[in-house]
């Protein structure tokens, strides 16, 4: 009996560990994560496209791991501040920035700055890698308007401030299935699942 495919999810965030999982819960593979690797060192995420940080996480922790291992990469870019804070998103703050410090940095930067220059996007990089080799790659964005007040008390990161005109909420006030149904990261899981399906299938 060939032994099921395991994948690590290159991740410590929580709430994009289960995006993802869900995004992908009928692929027949045994989902694993980096808590089940506590000793495997981080990266540092040098690239500067989502794309590339993708790339550099998937390929270290295939490499450590000595599985498949997918990471995504992801972030916001406002127009109104020239696309920042972009690869930084997670960092926007600084290197241990939090949500709630990231936001209060994104609002106070949106200070004064009209709405029609609001719009921004988020966007993610979902890279598969096998030791050094690239498998499969995709991406996945969505537009949408920062708004100051923060709105919703579900998902992570700056959800709370992403208004998504066409559903009349925010990525906050979604529930998770609606969210990862329009969301970059489930755009971007929907977009690297054919290739994940047959690859396993030819593995």
């Amino acid at each position: 009996m060939k032994q099921r495919r395991r994948i690590v999810i290159a991740t410590g965030n929580a709430g994009k560990l289960a995006e993802i999982r869900a995004a992908l819960a009928d692929v027949a593979v045994d989902w694993l994560s980096l808590a089940d690797y506590p000793n495997v060192s981080a990266v540092e995420e040098t690239g500067d496209t989502f794309e590339g940080n993708a790339r550099i996480k998937a390929v270290h922790y295939s490499e450590l791991t000595g599985e498949w291992s997918l990471a995504d990469d992801s972030g916001l870019e406002v127009d109104g501040l020239a696309g920042a804070p972009g690869v930084r998103s997670a960092r926007y703050a600084g290197e241990d920035a939090t949500d709630a410090s990231n936001n209060a940095k994104l609002i106070a930067a949106l200070r004064g700055v009209s709405g029609e220059r609001r719009t921004a996007r988020f966007r993610c990089a979902m890279v598969l890698a096998a030791g050094r080799e690239v498998l499969a790659a995709s991406d996945g964005s969505i537009e949408g308007v920062i708004v100051d007040e923060a709105r919703g008390e579900r998902g992570f990161g700056y959800d709370p401030h992403f208004f998504v005109p066409t559903m009349g909420a925010t990525l906050a006030e979604l529930p998770r299935e609606r969210k990862n149904a329009i969301s970059h990261r489930g755009r971007a899981a929907a977009g690297i699942r054919p290739a994940i399906l047959g690859l396993v299938e030819r593995a």
